[in-house]
């Protein structure tokens, strides 16, 4: 997929929601758009959807312009937003039953979604008997029902305890590694670091940066160090934590080598930049 000099202007607005975005997903690929609310992801989802319609820009969408497709659009996409969409009077597995009916390519066994997305003991349970949670992972599943060539996700572990969101990772990673081309929103930092391998960073309706993860860490965040050390000077068993955001700072080395040499240090552990710190320190901005 490749969206090219998008730009979004809202009805009555006075400034662009998306300005000039640009960014590729290949296949087998997880792109992440990070930001605050109000970046301009969930709008660059909507056009991707098609929602709504860009005022300017080219979307292509597995190599066709995203205004030529038809009503089959959607037998090769699957969305997944964050307000789920499934009928609460129906069970889980009529519902998947029911969106499965709606596509004209083969579609995945109901409960063996329900099983990946931990819901198969709830398979015949209204969803209106559903928490947030379980509701999450019901769209998650309805949204691989056509086994999509496109998953659109936004923020596809909210609600989850983190066994749950762990294993709903495990499950997105396995649609890429199928072949499919996934871009999510996410404001969880252990979902942009662990499932997507690049991010792109949004704020004020455009991409600051993009990178993978660690490329982001490494090349643009300050490793620091955690000292946890006896004081030598105190009474008893006293300690001290030291955390140093700037190893490079004057007179850090020869405090670290001082501590070391007096032999009261317990613990040493590095500490890399989050992708908070990152995000701030290109764009201004914070998550």
């Amino acid at each position: 997929m490749e969206v090219t000099g998008l730009r979004v202007v809202h009805p009555g607005a006075d400034t662009p929601a998306v300005e000039d975005i640009s960014f590729t997903v290949r296949p087998g690929e997880v792109l992440g758009l990070l930001g605050p609310s109000g970046a301009g992801k969930s709008t660059v989802q909507a056009v991707l959807a098609r929602l709504i319609r860009p005022a300017a820009g080219t979307v292509t969408v597995l190599g066709t312009p995203l205004g030529e497709w038809g009503h089959d659009y959607f037998d090769h996409v699957g969305v997944a937003f964050e307000l789920p969409a499934a009928r609460l009077r129906l069970t889980a597995r009529r519902n998947l039953t029911a969106f499965a009916a709606l596509h004209r390519v083969p579609t995945a066994d109901p409960l063996e979604l329900l099983a990946q997305v931990d819901l198969a003991d709830r398979a015949d349970h209204r969803v209106a008997t559903f928490s947030k949670g379980m509701r999450m992972r019901l769209e998650l599943a309805r949204a691989l029902i056509n086994r999509p060539r496109l998953l659109l996700l936004d923020e596809p572990t909210s609600g989850q305890d983190p066994v749950r969101a762990a294993r709903l990772r495990e499950v997105i990673r396995a649609e890429a590694d199928r072949g499919a081309a996934v871009v999510l929103t996410t404001h969880d930092m252990d979902t942009a670091d662990r499932l997507c391998d690049r991010l792109a960073f949004v704020s004020g309706g455009r991409i600051a940066a993009v990178d993978t993860p660690r490329g982001f860490r490494l090349g643009h965040g300050r490793p620091g160090v955690i000292v946890e050390y006896r004081d030598p000077e105190g009474a008893g068993d006293t300690r001290r934590v030291r955390r140093i955001a700037d190893t490079t700072a004057p007179g850090v080395a020869e405090e670290l080598a001082g501590l070391l040499r007096a032999g009261v240090v317990e613990t040493l552990h590095t500490r890399e930049a989050g992708l908070d710190e990152v995000f701030a320190a290109l764009t201004g901005d914070r998550l």
